[in-house]
């Protein structure tokens, strides 16, 4: 078993070490600011992308959910799917489209069920991934909130509750 997969089997301690890591990323907000978000993304990009790479097997989309999503990248999801699973998952818990690969969101879901803090964000509703995004820090764009910005070329849509269909 790979380094990353042994860490994965600690959800709990993967979401405390991502505590930490945002309290010290928004400590350290205003001195990025002023050295530039730009300047610390490009610093950043190579330690960051190798970090979840390993442990995550993460793919830099840029809007990282990993404490949504039990501490599971949803981006190895072959169909890049962030809001759950798709309707074919096996009866064994694996993917439709790779058979020897477990379900990204089963592994999700079963691994939010030992979070104390976040597991309850797996039902928060993400929001489409922002490709323009991609290969750039997750924590900059977390601090600067282009994580969660739409972008200005995507049309602007009112979210209508299904009641008042």
């Amino acid at each position: 078993m790979k380094f990353g997969q042994q860490l994965q089997r600690y959800p709990h301690f993967l979401e405390r070490t991502y505590q930490l890591t945002y309290h010290l990323f928004k400590k350290l907000d205003p001195l990025i600011a002023r050295i530039g978000y730009d300047r610390v993304d490009g610093w950043l990009r190579g330690p960051e992308d190798f970090a979840k790479r390993v442990v995550f097997d993460c793919h830099m989309c840029g809007q990282c959910i990993l404490h949504s999503t039990g501490m599971t990248c949803s981006m190895s999801c072959p169909k890049n799917l962030r809001n759950g699973p798709c309707g074919g998952v096996r009866a064994n818990g694996h993917c439709e489209v790779k058979p020897e690969m477990p379900c990204v969101w089963v592994q999700a879901y079963n691994r939010s069920l030992d979070m104390t803090v976040y597991g309850d964000e797996l039902l928060n509703i993400q929001p489409p991934v922002n490709r323009q995004l991609e290969g750039s820090s997750a924590w900059i764009n977390m601090l600067t909130g282009q994580d969660k910005a739409v972008p200005k070329a995507w049309p602007q849509m009112d979210i209508i509750p299904l009641a008042e269909k």
